[in-house]
């Protein structure tokens, strides 16, 4: 077992404990489970009164999820349970520095788990690992700064420098970032993005002409019909919970479609209700299908033909004027879908036909339909064709910028959406590159860079030789856990500019730093006193944040901080004017980025602004042919031989993409381990497995195997021949070169695997 690896725990396979899953999410248990974990983590004195200013005006934004606030007024408490699990590890009384790192090699720190990396606490100051070493030792600031810009500047060209970046970065750290990038001379920024709504971007790009959602939060009491496709929005966006509940109670209908059925799109106990508190279930689906992993293209052609069978056999249902006048591409989409044949919609999706009638009746009543979806939609090898045939869907009756209709990607890190709004992008547009040459005066780089996939390939080509990464965890959150791994090794120097320890920081180049830098939650003090920073959420709102928490430590840095010092170090620039007034960053990015004049004051409204949506602001369409494009996709063909299963990773609820809080999935009822494997309990059957047996999982592509040792049968209310683990766990058996069309998107959501019995 290598050290990029994720070790099997004994006690932990031991200790695995399977209850009865939930059919409710939130209520009391979130509440115990909220403050059991600010205990846990030594953050009570200190997390407690950062909880009641986080989401709030005038406070900071939660570091987990993108889910928006309010426009109006808000609840004294404006968190959920993730939100406070993210908040403790930012708030921890824990910190670590050179005493440990002195007692610890690498090797040594690699036995941890992903869990108990994440408990050790918060770093405290800039680390170094030289060439040869095992282990990380202290380094001043302006040392490291000076080693860094000493290596880039000794490569023989800028594109060997590759800068990553997580989805938590501020606007104001993510402009400089990718503003520092290209005065180097590349335009390799991948980003967090790329491995999840990458897919969401191009597919609506294409044909609606914007890479964002077109609804605002009101617009979900404004419609008939919610479809929420691939999210398991109990887990990963548990915010967005009050926001169905006061929909269904308006009467809006739910249609909830995922191969699982998931507790928090059945009913919704809400924790800040004395009535939730006692256990008063609110339904939220009323509807749900479990569809087979990767049939939603199928199903979504499905609900295309019965809408044209309808328009044929009555008349007026289909928005004729708006197809005419805001469309092409339908004549051909409609000859299409005649020639699509149930039996193939069947076999795709593995639902019946009275399931997909069902939920039809429901469409069919519905003047306004918002679609929803996460990451069961976008990390496929069709991922863009899914996002296309949902603006398909939509595009037939007129569903798209008009209230209550809609799509809505709810994306996952606080900030992902802003970084690409800043410029974090490999293939910029010409706009972007002209602002920042005429606001900069130089001549930025206009051949395309390196995306995720493309960077690990290069590092590990040796192509790319220096990996700088503002924050998150690409070792753990990529594919083919051993690939990306040596793709790390190869590099001459890896960079990680972090709060707490992770994985990522154990598997390095030649030479290693990690830089340590303040949380979310924390003050930033600079010379011209405390600043605040900016961030866009899913619905594109841009609203400010300031922490309010004392550093855990005095040698903590802010990013945009960091980003001076590089500059500084690299380019000879004098960045100060930016790191001692963030307003002067803001000022920058007005002059460059469409949708932020008067920038510093607009971000004084406490609710914060909206950025422009044609889509959504006026039933514009910015394509190339300034209306909306039907698209033709075909139905995917999933040829499994019988021994073969698809897979599809997902997180527990005690998981941040990532950060491992805990070892307990409560909502699934499985307690005290990750390393499980839920199966239909006819295909345990037909192997022979029972509950808790283990099991070696491996996928075979391109005549390269690749496994992964030592799960446990979980049944589950899964379809036949589908299968679910958690990530990272998992993900070594994702091969880095199997992406999205268009997207290169990692298929963490469609691979195919083979059980083997240990």
């Amino acid at each position: 077992m290598k050290e990029s690896q994720y070790p099997p725990k004994e006690d932990e396979l031991d200790r695995l404990d399977l209850k009865p899953k939930k059919d409710f999410a939130g209520g009391w248990d979130a509440v115990n489970s909220s403050l059991k974990t600010l205990k846990k983590n030594k953050a009570i004195l200190r997390g407690i009164p950062a909880s009641l200013k986080m989401n709030q005006k005038q406070g900071f934004d939660c570091p987990g999820c993108a889910w928006p606030d309010p426009d109006e007024e808000r609840a004294m408490v404006e968190f959920c349970e993730n939100g406070i699990k993210a908040l403790a590890e930012e708030a921890t009384s824990r910190k670590i520095g050179r005493d440990f790192f002195q007692q610890h090699t690498l090797q040594e720190l690699s036995q941890m788990s992903d869990y108990e990396l994440s408990q050790l606490g918060r770093l405290s100051e800039p680390l170094y690992k030289s060439k040869g070493e095992l282990k990380y030792k202290s380094i001043d600031w302006n040392v490291a700064f000076e080693k860094i810009g000493k290596k880039l500047n000794s490569l023989s060209n800028p594109d060997e420098a590759i800068f990553y970046t997580s989805g938590r970065t501020s606007n104001e750290a993510a402009f400089l970032y990718q503003l520092f990038a290209r005065k180097l001379g590349t335009n390799n920024l991948p980003d967090c993005s790329n491995m999840c709504h990458e897919s969401s971007g191009v597919g609506l790009s294409e044909t609606i002409g914007i890479g964002k959602g077109t609804v605002k939060l009101q617009d979900f009491e404004k419609a008939d019909c919610i479809i929420v496709m691939g999210q398991n929005p109990g887990t990963n966006h548990p915010r967005m919970l009050s926001t169905l509940q006061r929909a269904v109670r308006q009467g809006v209908k739910i249609i909830s479609v995922n191969p699982l059925r998931e507790a928090g799109t059945e009913s919704f106990c809400h924790p800040q209700e004395v009535a939730g508190v006692l256990g008063h279930k609110t339904q939220l689906s009323s509807i749900h299908l479990p569809i087979r992993i990767n049939g939603d293209v199928a199903l979504l052609k499905a609900w295309q033909k019965l809408l044209l069978d309808k328009e044929h056999e009555r008349g007026g249902v289909l928005d004729l004027q708006f197809i005419q006048n805001k469309t092409i591409g339908f004549t051909e989409f409609k000859d299409h879908l005649h020639h699509v044949e149930w039996s193939q919609i069947l076999s795709s999706c593995g639902l019946s036909r009275e399931q997909i009638e069902e939920a039809f009746q429901v469409l069919l009543k519905s003047k306004n339909i918002i679609v929803c979806w996460a990451m069961g939609l976008t990390q496929h090898k069709n991922a863009v064709a899914n996002i296309q045939e949902v603006v398909n869907l939509l595009l037939m009756r007129g569903q798209l910028g008009r209230p209550g209709s809609g799509v809505c990607p709810v994306r996952g890190h606080s900030n992902v959406q802003g970084d690409r709004t800043m410029g974090i992008i490999e293939n910029p547009p010409a706009d972007l590159i002209e602002g920042l040459e005429r606001e900069f005066v130089f001549t930025a780089p206009k051949k395309s860079g390196y995306n995720v996939v493309h960077s690990l390939q290069a590092m590990h080509e040796g192509v790319a030789k220096v990996f700088v990464a503002m924050g998150g965890n690409l070792l753990s959150a990529s594919p083919d856990t051993e690939y990306t791994a040596e793709a790390f090794r190869r590099c001459d120097l890896t960079v990680q500019i972090s709060t707490k320890l992770n994985r990522g920081h154990l598997v390095t180049g030649e030479e290693a730093m990690i830089l340590p830098c303040l949380s979310r939650s924390e003050r930033d003090r600079q010379k011209t006193g405390f600043q605040k920073v900016s961030v866009e959420n899913s619905m594109g709102i841009v609203h400010s944040s300031q922490g309010g928490l004392d550093p855990i430590s005095d040698q903590l840095k802010s990013e945009v901080s960091i980003v001076c010092g590089l500059a500084k170090s690299t380019l000879n620039e004098d960045w100060s004017g930016f790191e001692e007034d963030y307003s002067r960053v803001r000022d920058k990015i007005e002059k460059v980025i469409p949708g932020f004049e008067d920038y510093n004051i607009r971000l004084e409204k406490p609710e914060g602004f909206y950025l422009p949506n044609g889509v959504r602001d006026s039933q514009s369409f910015v394509t190339t042919s300034n209306k909306a494009h039907f698209t033709i996709h075909d139905i995917p063909k999933w040829d499994l031989r019988e021994e073969q299963f698809l897979m599809m990773t997902i997180r527990t609820h005690d998981q941040f993409n990532t950060t491992i809080y805990g070892l307990n999935d409560r909502y699934r009822g499985v307690f005290g381990g990750r390393r499980v494997v839920f199966m239909n309990s006819q295909d345990m059957v037909k192997l022979d497995l029972d509950t808790y047996d283990e099991v070696n999982l491996l996928s075979r592509y391109d005549q390269i195997e690749r496994v992964v040792e030592r799960f446990k049968v979980v049944p589950y209310e899964i379809p036949k021949q589908c299968v679910a683990t958690y990530f990272p766990e998992a993900n070594a058996l994702v091969p880095w070169d199997l992406y999205a069309d268009k997207s290169h998107t990692p298929v963490s959501k469609s691979v195919v695997v083979e059980i083997q019995r240990k």
